[in-house]
């Protein structure tokens, strides 16, 4: 009679077995996989102002900075936060390291992914999405695919959310939710098919509540950490002209079909398995294609369009082909493989021998601020490319570290929409005050004729003409320093 349960034992032990083997195996190529596709993000010191921007506010909040107080964006906490912990390990001077957390974010993502298609499909399936996810979420503009971003840091809690909705972990769930709204804040666009999974199972109150308590808590923690009033000013209601829908309408439609296409071609050997057999999987993935609905919405609000916005569409995107592809013969699974991994070889070409005009010109600004001041002053570069500040190693000298706080302007948007009065609700008073108190000892105008140019800013041209003479050039930008006196 004691024997009886060996069985039951032994089969555990198997599975168990069994489930190590498969990791043992799939996680080395994941790793490899994910370490060579990021590999161009490590030949380049910067790839867009969003780490520039970052790096320079977690300089500012290691010396005393305050999150949504004297360092502003419109971002949630986690990212400036994880800057500043990297910067005080391993210093200002870098962002390899960021990059190396970077490749362990895709890492995680592609694994999360695995595991989702894994469970529905079995082990051939586990290792198609992981794969497909790391290859196709680098087919981007190589400046907005190997940054080090706030997408970047959301796709881990977006697949962990459906990681965990999918074995009815709800708390761990709503944690996930939490992670990625922290990181961005369309990262919470992931709640609607979690929701929809919760109600499907038809799952009691209390998992509501786990939910909805994973969910909430985080964030509540996060605003206290830093200041509740400021943490909703700028993360949700102090972005009412960013996101509103003037501007240059051609010029943002344009974007949108670029990045776009630039993603349907990484993708091209997955579309046409989705479409095909859309009919067949829509039933049995309802979750994956209401995930990958709520990421393409998530991509419009403000119709920006940037080219990171489109790598929120990634793991869904590979979960859905692994879904499609897995109803085809095994023949078609491969050849969606090689396609995909075409796609991302010429992607990673670009990568490597691409241009990038605007880095050196941030470079060659910078190079005029360390020759023109010291450490120890203040200056202001009135642009869109903060990293200025971060290569020149000089502190700004106001909060707003981009022309755009200003006067509205990002991505391109000209004319109707952009000017001292589209600016974030307060910021001219702040602003001004700021340059009283922090008289930078050199002013940058890096508008190069765009909208925003101090002779279109009357405030910003005044403040000028009274304080400052223009004492040279740098590649297209007009230095400025102090009249004596001042």
């Amino acid at each position: 009679m004691s024997a009886a349960p060996l069985a039951p034992v032994r089969t555990v032990v198997i599975r168990a077995v069994t489930r190590t083997a498969y990791w043992t195996r799939l996680l080395p190529l994941l790793a490899a996989l994910a370490g060579v596709t990021r590999l161009p993000s490590f030949v380049r010191p910067l790839w867009n102002p969003d780490e520039g921007y970052l790096a320079v506010q977690a300089r500012l909040l290691a010396h005393g900075g305050q999150l949504y107080d004297t360092v502003v964006d419109r971002k949630p906490p986690l990212l400036p936060w994880l800057y500043e912990a990297v910067f005080a390990v391993c210093g200002s001077g870098s962002l390899t390291p960021l990059r190396v957390l970077a490749v362990l974010a895709h890492l995680l993502t592609a694994v999360a992914v695995a595991a989702l298609a894994r469970r529905r499909w079995g082990d051939g399936a586990g290792r198609t999405a992981g794969v497909l996810y790391l290859l196709v979420s680098v087919g981007l503009n190589p400046e907005d695919a190997q940054a080090v971003g706030f997408e970047v840091f959301m796709l881990p809690g977006t697949a962990a959310a459906l990681w965990c909705a999918d074995r009815g972990r709800w708390g761990a769930a709503g944690c996930a939710v939490a992670a990625a709204f922290l990181a961005k804040q369309t990262g919470g666009a992931v709640l609607l098919p979690v929701a929809w999974l919760l109600h499907r199972r038809g799952a009691p109150r209390r998992d509501v509540l786990r939910l909805a308590a994973g969910a909430l808590l985080p964030v509540l923690g996060a605003a206290l950490l830093t200041d509740p009033a400021g943490f909703l000013f700028w993360t949700v209601t102090g972005s009412a002209a960013y996101a509103s829908f003037a501007g240059s309408e051609l010029h943002v439609l344009a974007r949108a079909s670029a990045n776009g296409a630039l993603l349907a071609g990484a993708s091209a050997g997955l579309l046409a398995p989705v479409v095909r057999t859309l009919r067949v999987t829509r039933a049995s993935a309802a979750d994956l294609w209401l995930w990958l609905a709520s990421s393409v919405v998530a991509v419009t609000p403000g119709c920006h369009f940037f080219g990171h916005y489109f790598l929120q569409l990634t793991p869904p995107l590979a979960l859905s082909a692994t879904a499609a592809l897995h109803a085809l013969p095994a023949g078609r699974r491969a050849r969606a493989v090689r396609t995909s991994a075409g796609a991302c070889a010429l992607f990673l070409v670009w990568g490597l021998i691409a241009p990038r005009p605007e880095l050196a010109h941030a470079q060659r600004l910078a190079a005029a601020l360390d020759r023109r001041t010291t450490t120890a002053e203040r200056v202001l570069v009135w642009g869109m490319h903060p990293e200025t500040y971060w290569l020149a190693g000089r502190a700004p000298a106001t909060r707003y570290l981009t022309a755009g706080l200003l006067t509205n302007y990002s991505g391109g948007r000209g004319g109707p929409g952009v000017g001292e009065k589209y600016a974030v609700a307060g910021a001219w008073p702040v602003f001004r005050g700021e340059l009283d108190r922090h008289a930078p000892a050199l002013v940058v105008d890096d508008s190069r004729g765009k909208p925003y140019a101090p002779g279109r800013v009357p405030t910003l041209r005044r403040w000028l003409a009274a304080r400052y003479e223009e004492t040279g050039t740098v590649d297209g930008a007009v230095l400025y320093t102090r009249v004596p006196g001042e």
